[in-house]
């Protein structure tokens, strides 16, 4: 690659309540380049580290600690914008843990604000285990409008077990949705992304 690979060992994640809650720096369990499971076409996907909600079945457990892998600094930043450079990467996926912890937003918004600035036409993918809803109400923070403005694709929803569906693209069970956020703020009401019909057809 054309570019410095900053990596952790893979870790995994999602949130619980009642947490005591430190200001931490932010940290990131792995980051996966050219990526093509975690949002549409080839990606670097950040998974960063800290998750109080620890959904049964989580597939990134070791994540949950807000000190799992390593400090998100500025030579991390770099090498992923520098990672997003190629034309055929197609934009940047993050994912937890959980990012929309009211520590993980503080660390990652501005961060999210220089990728769009660098690069305008490249899409931000977040995981969240909040909803929309509750990210729009009560666990909404000082950032909390900033991160939404980055990001065009909004997979929400907590992982759960009895609802997996192995057959959906991009999320693991059928109550999480994949939310168009750029097609949300111009109707003012949720609209869901839209797959290519070959993927959601299953016709492949």
């Amino acid at each position: 690659m054309p570019f410095s690979r900053v990596d952790a060992g893979y870790n995994g994640g999602c949130c619980q309540k009642g947490t005591r809650r430190k200001e931490l720096a932010l940290h990131y369990s792995t980051i996966k380049y050219c990526d093509i499971a975690n949002g549409e076409g080839v990606r670097t996907s950040l998974f960063v580290s800290g998750c109080r909600r620890r959904c049964p079945f989580c597939f990134n457990e070791e994540a949950w600690s807000f000190t799992a892998g390593n400090p998100f600094d500025e030579s991390v930043e770099q090498a992923i914008i520098e990672s997003l450079a190629p034309t055929y990467i197609d934009g940047l996926s993050v994912l937890g843990g959980e990012p929309m912890e009211p520590e993980n937003q503080k660390g990652l918004v501005d961060f999210l604000e220089k990728v769009k600035k660098t690069y305008p036409s490249k899409t931000i993918w977040c995981y969240t285990g909040d909803t929309f809803e509750e990210l729009l109400g009560e666990k909404k923070t000082g950032e909390t409008e900033r991160m939404l403005a980055c990001i065009d694709v909004l997979v929400d929803g907590p992982f759960v077990e009895s609802l997996k569906d192995i057959t959906l693209r991009f999320r693991g069970s059928s109550n999480q949705r994949v939310i168009d956020l750029n097609a949300t703020r111009k109707a003012g009401s949720v609209i869901l992304w839209e797959d290519d019909p070959l993927f959601s057809s299953h016709a492949l």
